[in-house]
């Protein structure tokens, strides 16, 4: 099942994809959960299901404006250098433990709203990656219990603007400008995609290929980042794990390689779908 978050006719609301149009599940859910991290929260998911699959979709996907996937999450929780062609181009070693930062939700785009250049840099680069969101949430979730504590898959741009992620040794001034990264289109269930499945992760810019991977080459495996995060922290319904970009960022090709205005960029995961944004100046 495909869940998204969206606005139509002013109203914020969510809803199962079924082809080009929407099965409104605000209006099926509206006394138990107003929003998709409510409906996590409640377990509402193997219903919502069922619902959509008795219900019509009328609503067609031309007539919203999406939201990111979960647009209110309590936690971004990004994993980086989780890939060996990006650590090995950034000069890097592999650590023992995950790589973490965080992200906070107004650092979001949905899919098909412009990613923001910001006139303090001009080093806006793309990270294409898959994100988790967490279903069942909970404290130092094992390793071996991991898969049931996801809702869902989606596709992330972890859109970072370089010179001020790098002026200090903390990451998170250029990890959340407003309004840089993408996450969308939608939520794959869990139930569509198979625990350990290998999924293929795609970056185009203005459509040229600058990075490839299959999510069998991650270093820490998504179970263990389940794992490590959740040791120090409980992780809720609706949070989102971020699980890191491989080899081919624009700051390490020669030359470099930013994106400006106009350009349009896509993270594409062969189980979930398509991400797609445009880059406007800010």
């Amino acid at each position: 099942m495909k869940l998204i978050s969206y606005q139509h006719n002013g109203i914020d609301s969510y809803g199962a994809v079924t082809g080009e149009r929407i099965v409104d599940l605000r209006e099926v859910f509206a006394n138990r959960a107003t929003d998709l991290k409510t409906l996590i929260a409640a377990d509402l998911l193997a219903e919502a299901a069922a619902a959509a699959a008795k219900a019509t979709a009328t609503l067609p996907m031309s007539e919203v404006r999406l939201l990111p996937v979960i647009p209110n999450p309590g936690k971004i929780v990004c994993v980086g250098l989780n890939y060996g062609e990006h650590v090995r181009e950034t000069g890097r070693e592999i650590t023992e433990q995950p790589t973490l930062f965080l992200r906070v939700p107004e650092s979001q785009v949905a899919h098909g709203d412009d990613i923001l250049l910001p006139p303090e840099s001009t080093r806006l680069d793309y990270e294409g990656e898959i994100a988790i969101v967490i279903g069942r949430g909970r404290r130092r979730i094992a390793e071996a219990d991991a898969w049931d504590h996801i809702a869902g898959y989606a596709c992330y741009n972890d859109g970072s603007i370089r010179d001020w992620q790098t002026a200090t040794p903390q990451w998170t001034a250029g990890k959340n400008f407003w309004r840089t990264g993408g996450f969308g289109p939608w939520m794959v269930t869990r139930d569509d995609i198979r625990d350990n499945q290998v999924m293929t992760l795609v970056t185009r810019l203005n459509g040229q290929e600058m990075q490839r991977t299959t999510t069998d080459k991650l270093i820490h495996s998504i179970p263990r980042q389940i794992a490590h995060i959740s040791a120090f922290m409980p992780l809720a319904a609706g949070d989102v794990i971020v699980t890191g970009t491989p080899g081919g960022v624009g700051a390490k090709r020669t030359p470099p390689v930013w994106m400006k205005a106009g350009d349009i960029v896509e993270v594409e995961v062969d189980a979930i779908g398509v991400l797609r944004n445009g880059v406007r100046a800010e």
